[in-house]
């Protein structure tokens, strides 16, 4: 049994991976799948087509790889998180579409929470904040919303899961009913603490226990799939949630070690080991993975707007005509000419958190051109995410010593090698750029014996590329000043 399958069941597109012993790619099948928006600001997915597309993409990986189940030493699992499944036990069927971790129909129930001065017990507990992002208030809507949601769930007969319950579910014929606890500490009902689901919470939310799966480490073998053909046989042996499972896949797992994954947004985490820090800087606290008895944990922030601003250059502006085209087009002048681009469409992310910012641009003047705008897009990704990092160093009291990035926009070497020049630190691209996937192998291959250990994950290839900073710290001061300054002009654009 000489591979690893892990599934990557994403918010557009589920995905299959095999890996081999040295972390490398053996194969990949992605099939996207429909989103849905019944009214503005709410998003779904149809639970059946996650699942029957993930298991189409798992069945054709092997296929292509010309393997049968019985070369599968275990099954990895990752997933969008919060994403909010839930379904009778009885008859198997989802009682509702999937409520999709941008859905924002519980936005006021959040308002009110926060009103009725509720959050700083759930960031204790949790160390989340009140966002209609995660998983509890989607759960309290569904059992208002949904005839008879109620009463079945008050019974015993619904079960909820994040998509990886569900997954998991699926694959065993119902059997297993689990999630991890790097999953669970994204629902807003589990205290992060002492590994629980937290009584008081569930109360707040009137959600019965009944209807949550059992919490279980990372690193664990849940199950067996049994109602697959195909598939049949294979231990399920790692779950992790997408951010959680690409710092696991970057070898993060020493406190100070972060990542950055570039994407429509930016994802940064930072492991702080075995201690839970609350922030003070409004970033998100949560487990990174539980291996044996050992609890790990991350500090979280988040960019709204990353990679999406190449994408508006693209779409709207229409100053290029595919993606790629920006980094050519940003190295055609020698700076940005006194241009700052602040991409607050959506408003400001951690660790402004401005939900009335809009974006601007900064600093034009007759001799600025496309190559200026491109330049000015480009930066201001790396200046987001230095903001990032500022907090996380704030929150941590630890200096970062490189940052080890991956996602779409990592590819970029102008980005890469300003985001280094602007932090100060090596930039660090893996040569496996699919961390997400490989860190899911990485838990599932540990419990099931197929790697002996850590140190043995270590000592696999990761380094393609690190990038020194190379521009003096004056300048770098200097540009990030003018940045704030920008960014202050855009806060409150739009007033409430």
């Amino acid at each position: 049994m000489a591979y690893i399958l892990s599934l990557d069941q994403g918010t557009t597109s589920s995905r299959a991976l095999l890996f081999d012993d040295r972390g490398a790619v053996v194969s990949v099948a992605q099939r996207e799948f429909t989103q849905f928006f019944p009214q503005p600001g709410w998003v779904e997915h149809d639970p059946e087509e996650i699942a029957a597309s993930q298991i189409a993409v798992a069945r054709e990986a092997l296929s292509k790889a010309k393997l049968q189940s019985s070369d599968i030493a275990a099954i990895g699992i990752t997933n969008q998180r919060e994403t909010t499944i839930v379904w009778d036990r009885v008859t198997g069927q989802p009682i509702h579409n999937a409520i999709v971790w941008q859905d924002r129909r519980t936005a006021a129930l959040c308002e009110q929470l926060k009103t009725q001065g509720h959050e700083p017990l759930i960031q204790q507990r949790t160390g989340l904040l009140i966002d209609a992002y995660f998983s509890a208030t989607k759960i309290s809507w569904m059992l208002e919303n949904v005839a008879n949601a109620r009463g079945l769930a008050e019974s015993g007969r619904l079960a909820f899961g994040t998509v990886d319950s569900w997954l998991l579910w699926k694959l065993t014929g119902g059997r297993v009913h689990v999630t991890d606890v790097s999953n669970a500490s994204r629902t807003m009902l589990f205290n992060i603490h002492s590994g629980q689901w937290d009584n008081e919470l569930l109360e707040l939310f009137q959600i019965p226990l009944s209807m949550l799966p059992s919490v279980r480490p990372s690193s664990d073998v849940y199950g067996e799939v049994s109602s697959v053909p195909g598939l049949n046989g294979i231990s399920i042996a790692g779950i992790a949630g997408d951010q959680q499972s690409a710092l696991f896949g970057q070898q993060c797992t020493t406190p100070g070690l972060t990542k950055n994954t570039y994407g429509t947004g930016c994802f940064m985490l930072q492991s702080t080991g075995g201690r839970a820090i609350n922030s003070t800087n409004r970033l998100v606290t949560t487990v990174a993975w539980k291996i044996g008895h050992q609890t790990d944990y991350a500090l979280e922030g988040s960019v709204f707007v990353g990679g999406a601003v190449v994408q508006w250059l693209r779409d709207s502006l229409g100053i290029i005509r595919a993606s790629f085209e920006v980094e050519a087009l940003a190295n055609s002048v020698p700076d940005n000419g006194g241009v700052y681009f602040v991409p607050a469409f959506v408003g400001l992310g951690a660790p402004h958190w401005d939900s009335y910012a809009r974006g601007a641009l900064f600093g034009l003047s007759r001799g600025s051109n496309a190559g200026h705008i491109a330049r000015a897009a480009l930066e201001s990704i790396a200046y987001q995410v230095a903001d990032l990092m500022d907090a996380v160093q704030t929150d941590t009291n630890t200096p970062l010593e490189e940052l080890r990035v991956d996602g779409g926009a990592s590819a970029n070497d102008a980005l890469m090698q300003f985001q280094s020049d602007i932090l100060g630190v090596p930039v660090v691209r893996p040569s496996m750029t699919e961390t997400t996937a490989l860190g899911a192998a990485f838990l599932a291959g540990l419990a099931a014996g197929f790697w002996k250990g850590l140190q043995s994950i270590s000592e696999l290839p990761r380094e393609e590329r690190r990038f020194e900073p190379r521009m003096p710290q004056s300048q770098a001061r200097h540009l990030r000043e003018r940045w704030n300054e920008a960014v202050s002009r855009t806060k409150s654009w739009e007033l409430p």
